[in-house]
């Protein structure tokens, strides 16, 4: 007789489980965010859910073209990579500590990025 009321979903921004409605929006109490339940981004082509966005919101794809944000510091290089610097045909990965995106940047090789230190371009 009592019936579990169904779960909501998970915050799109941080995946956290605790969400509760305010109206006709979801609100997550561990990252403020607030969203329409019919605004959620549906899974990407690949099938695996995963939804990689950069550090304005915008979602990234295979092969899009990003701008670093700030100045990188590099192991190895005394300058680092400049905010501003545009990188092209990036590749969205399971990379250690965060760092979700591969790619080639002229002057310093390949390397992996964190998306929240990019912006699409």
């Amino acid at each position: 007789m009592n019936e579990e009321p169904e779960p909501l979903a998970p915050c799109p921004h941080c995946a956290g489980a605790y969400t509760y409605e305010m109206g006709a929006l979801l609100v997550c109490p561990e990252c403020g965010h607030e969203w329409a339940p019919s605004s959620v981004a549906p899974a990407d082509e690949d099938g695996d859910g995963r939804v990689v966005k950069d550090a304005v919101g915008n979602v990234l794809a295979d092969g899009d073209t990003v701008t670093v944000t700030r100045t990188l510091k590099v192991k190895g290089s005394p300058s680092g990579i400049k905010a501003g610097t545009k990188v092209r045909g990036i590749r969205l990965v399971d990379g250690a500590d965060g760092h979700d995106i591969d790619c080639r940047i002229d002057g310093f090789g390949a390397m992996q990025l964190k998306s929240s230190v990019v912006k699409k371009a």
